[in-house]
């Protein structure tokens, strides 16, 4: 699944579904959150170790690709 890096000409359009509303999530919160609370938002079983480490690795996904920001205290946010 290619996830493209975030730029001027490329939007939220051009990611796979899932990733859309792993986004749209994290904008609609308040501020920072975990991936607990992503999880809790989209439907995943968050009582499930082996749930969330695959939601992590989209959330790290987007962060490396400039969609999404990681805080030093492993929270997650929007871009500015």
């Amino acid at each position: 699944m290619l996830i493209p890096h975030r730029t001027p000409d490329i939007g939220e359009t051009m990611l796979p579904p899932d990733y859309q509303r792993i986004l749209a999530a994290v904008r609609q919160a308040a501020g920072p959150v975990m991936t607990r609370q992503v999880g809790e938002m989209i439907g995943v079983d968050v009582t499930v170790r082996s749930k969330l480490e695959p939601l992590r690795g989209r959330l790290v996904r987007l962060v490396d690709r400039g969609w999404l920001r990681k805080l030093p205290d492993g929270r997650f946010t929007t871009r500015l």
